[in-house]
């Protein structure tokens, strides 16, 4: 806080309460007790704290990991603090160098402007649009200017940058380091600056800059901002952070019975982490229903709660409600009523064949292996020859438990 401010506030319930659903599923608030201040201050004095988020509109599409922090906005917006989406539009043209062993390759300002129009519409399916502040920080970073920007590097010093873990480990390996990127912390910075914001969020990988903005504002004369880190959510593998280049992602904008699916594909370890940092539960309800699993419940009566969840959010009830009836049939064998139908030709026609045919699988070689796996079924059959020739007719071609095709062979 500034050093200017002596105010102590009382520290009712409703404010501890507050500071732990601030302190749910996080992996460092800093300082705590600045923070639990600021909720005092709101609290007795009616003010809304400020809170910022920045995403760079680096691709078109968010998926669970994205909202993570987006959950943490949302909690604290239904605190009654103002929620500030901030779309790093001119950041961007940059690149956030965090956790890179190279250069980030810049994006065009027309690929920036096509992801950015996507970006809101996905987060409001987080956030509620009519409490949300949405800004882009080319706002005033633009208005920066040569004088501008040299006046801000002013405020930092290279050996300062050089502590930084990404930037210290390439130079030491060699790798080169543009000059531009030492502005990505420092424009990030500004934008808490610009917007004086109380709070800003972000994942562990974002620390360094957090911390940038709380040293920019002392800077410029104003009451610091308090810095929160979410930890990153790992992704399907159970392995890695969720990630499209990892391929362990769910994208909040895949179908629902896709999405369903996926979020039952998940270990039961997983799944706790997964309740703490995307359900809207309690944590008095996760943990109930953690007590009830290890008395001897059915893991999957919980994960089938959590997968219809995040669907629901992102679909509605009713779609959540038809993904697990959906899954339900696939999983017992049953035929799901919308399965595509087509029509081939070259009766008598190999197995192989037609799975490729019918986009059942990639190639005959991947056809065969799916085979000898047993994961290929026509008509309820497993099929285990991988020399069967089907003859005409109409056949209800699967693979695994979510792929199906009505064929029609003449």
């Amino acid at each position: 806080m500034n050093q200017n401010a002596v105010t102590t506030y009382p520290v009712t319930e409703a404010v501890r309460q507050a500071l732990e659903i601030t302190l749910r599923g996080v992996e460092e608030l800093l300082p705590v007790n600045d923070w639990t201040q600021k909720l005092a201050r709101s609290a007795a004095t009616g003010v809304p704290l400020r809170i910022k988020l920045g995403l760079d509109p680096t691709a078109p599409d968010i998926h669970l990991g994205h909202t993570v922090v987006l959950n943490k906005m949302r909690q604290l917006q239904d605190l009654g603090h103002t929620v500030i989406f901030l779309i790093g539009d001119f950041t961007t043209l940059i690149g956030d160098p965090s956790g890179r062993n190279s250069t980030r390759p810049p994006l065009t300002a027309e690929q920036i402007k096509a992801n950015a129009e996507t970006y809101y519409t996905q987060a409001a399916k987080v956030l509620d649009p009519a409490r949300t502040e949405v800004r882009y920080n080319s706002e005033w970073c633009d208005k920066l200017g040569a004088r501008g920007m040299i006046e801000l590097s002013a405020k930092y010093t290279v050996a300062r940058m050089m502590e930084r873990n990404d930037f210290h480990t390439r130079f030491t390996e060699g790798s080169s380091i543009s000059l531009h990127e030492f502005l990505y912390p420092l424009l990030q910075g500004y934008d808490s600056v610009a917007l004086q914001s109380d709070l800003e969020l972000g994942g562990t990988d974002q620390k360094f800059n957090l911390l940038m903005g709380r040293h920019l504002q002392a800077e410029y004369g104003q009451e610091q901002q308090c810095v929160l880190t979410m930890p990153l959510l790992v992704g399907l593998d159970g392995v890695d952070k969720m990630s499209k280049s990892k391929n362990n992602y769910i994208g909040i904008t895949e179908d629902a019975n896709t999405m369903f699916a996926k979020v039952l594909s998940i270990s039961d370890t997983l799944m706790w982490d997964w309740y703490t940092l995307l359900s809207f539960k309690s944590l008095a309800e996760i943990a109930a229903l953690k007590a009830e699993i290890e008395a001897g419940g059915n893991p999957k009566h919980a994960k089938v709660a959590l997968a219809k969840e995040i669907t629901a959010r992102f679909h509605s009830a009713a779609a959540a409600d038809a993904a697990e009836q959906d899954f339900m049939n696939r999983s017992k064998g049953g035929i799901p009523e919308d399965i595509p139908e087509l029509s081939l030709s070259g009766a008598p026609l190999g197995i192989g064949a037609l799975l490729k045919q019918a986009n059942l699988a990639p190639s005959t070689s991947e056809a065969n292996r799916l085979i000898d796996g047993g994961g290929v079924r026509v008509d309820g059959n497993v099929v285990s020859d991988r020399g069967l020739k089907l003859e005409a007719g109409t056949m209800v071609v699967q693979v695994g438990k979510r792929k199906f095709a009505r064929v029609t062979l003449s």
